[in-house]
Order: structure tokens, then sequence, then C-alpha cells
């Protein structure tokens, strides 16, 4: 890592926390920990924080094995983060799978915490975020989880990436059921080329449109972030709904940071992606 730190002022406004057990992923004949570290404690997040000079940064559980409990079992970690650090921030682990209301209404009765001004969630354990394709006791969950964002002023987290549950496409009709009331998160910028190429004018859109939504450009490829940033330049929407965000320690700091600092835009949307949008979206509340 070295001595290096970042030019100016910088805010972390996606990241994980807890420690995970090593998984058999894929077809490996050994179960492994592809991230190579974690950040097992409240102490640990802070000096990750402290060794690239930023300032604070909102937490998740960490998460990625298949196992349906796994990320809520870190929920009480990162509820205790945000009240022994002030320099933490937390969102709380949820999900729309009828299997796991019990455990999402437990994280939905800590919604109300200070410090706690997110929630998150994945269709990479199963499900989907179109709501024209819900059973009844999956729109049960999900409006309990939307209410309870509204109703606490929560931004929601969602996962995004290429194909699948999680493809872009498949939560166009929920930015656009729910995405005037509640601010939705659209994390990864739909994570890959046919998501970047769906999402970046119909993003811009939705901005215009009256919709409440936000993003990182972690896992862009290329000519994402790129794109997206000289639109909003050019459109002249848009500049306060990017959050810079590392994923760490599923993605490389340096790797996001060069994507915002080293845009072909001016300082000014630069400095608000690094740090002012995350101070609007969140900490005025706090």
């Amino acid at each position: 890592m070295g001595d290096e730190r970042v030019a100016g002022r910088v805010i972390d406004g996606h990241s994980h926390i807890g420690e995970m057990a090593a998984w058999k992923f894929y077809d490996l004949k050994e179960a492994v920990k592809p991230t190579v570290y974690e950040f097992p404690t409240p102490k640990d997040y802070i000096q990750h924080l402290d060794a690239y000079g930023c300032e604070r940064g909102l937490v998740l559980p960490n998460y990625g094995i298949p196992k349906q409990e796994q990320p809520f079992l870190l929920n009480p970690l990162v509820l205790d983060a945000v009240k022994s650090e002030d320099r933490i921030l937390g969102g709380l682990w949820v999900s729309f799978l009828p299997q796991n209301a019990e455990m999402t209404r437990e994280a939905l009765r800590n919604a109300g915490e200070q410090g706690i001004v997110a929630l998150k969630t994945t269709f990479l354990l199963g499900g989907n975020p179109n709501p024209e394709g819900w059973d009844d006791a999956t729109r049960e969950i999900a409006d309990a989880c939307f209410d309870a964002a509204e109703a606490h002023d929560l931004v929601f987290h969602f996962h995004t990436s290429p194909g699948g549950n999680s493809d872009i496409s498949n939560f166009i009709p929920m930015v656009e059921k729910y995405g005037k009331r509640v601010k939705i998160y659209l994390v990864h910028f739909g994570g890959g080329v046919s998501g970047h190429i769906r999402l970046v004018p119909r993003f811009l859109d939705w901005v215009e449109e009256g919709y409440k939504v936000y993003t990182d450009t972690t896992w862009t490829i290329g000519f994402g972030a790129r794109w997206l940033l000289t639109e909003i330049e050019k459109r002249g929407v848009g500049h306060d709904r990017v959050i810079f965000a590392s994923d760490e320690p599923w993605s490389d700091f340096w790797g996001e940071y060069w994507k915002i600092y080293g845009a072909p835009v001016g300082s000014e949307l630069k400095q608000r992606i690094l740090y002012q949008n995350f101070e609007e979206l969140y900490t005025k509340a706090q």
C-alpha cells in the first residue's frame, strides 16, 4: 500500500465490514477467501480509512457466499460500528425472499438507530427485483423494506451486475414503481458493459423526471464512469447523484478512486463525487 494518500477530501460511500468464511466458489477444489483481507472490527476499518487518508465511510455487511443468514449475522457488527466510531455510517442487510422475512423484520426494527442511513440487498442469492413477478409474500416483505426506508429516510442500496436476476433491466420497473418515494442506490452502475449502455441515458432521464436515484462507479468497465460523468456535465443533471465508493474489500480503492480523480471532467464535479454528495445525502440528516 505504501505511503500514498488521496489528494484532498474523500469519503467512501460503500464498503463492507466483517469476516466471512472461506468457500468453495464455483468448481474450486478448496475453500478460498478471494478478497485476501477483510475488516473484522470497526477499529480495523478505521485503520483502513487512515491508510488512504479517507475521512469516513459507510459500511455494509460483508457478503458473497451462498448462505442466506450470513450477511444478516453481521448486522449487529454494523450497529456496533456506527455506535463506537463517529467516522462510520452503516447500512443494514435485508432480503425480499419470504424465507428470510423473520431476519429482515428483525433488521428493520433497527432502521431508526442513529448512524444507520441505508438498507442493502442483493438478488445474487435468489429472488428478482422486478415487482411485476412478485408473489404476495415477496411483495409484503419488499413493501415492509420500502416503508422503513421511507419512514427513516434511508437510502436503499441494490447490487447490480450483468445478466441473471441482478441485470439492470430487472430493476427498471422497481425504480419506476418506488423511486419517487424512496432513495434508490444502484450499486456498481449496472455492473458491466451492457448495464452501462442501458443505464447512462436512462439514469439521467430518471433524475430529470424526479426519481430519487443514486449510484457509484465501482466495477464499471473502462468507458462506464467516463461516459456517465461526461454526460452529467453535458446534460447539466445528475451531478449530485454519484457517490464515490471503493467496495473494499471486494474491489480496489485506488482503482475506484482514479476512475473519478482521473476522469476528463471538471474539478467541481470530482469534488462533489468524492465527498460533497455523500455529505448532502447522508450526514446532514445525522
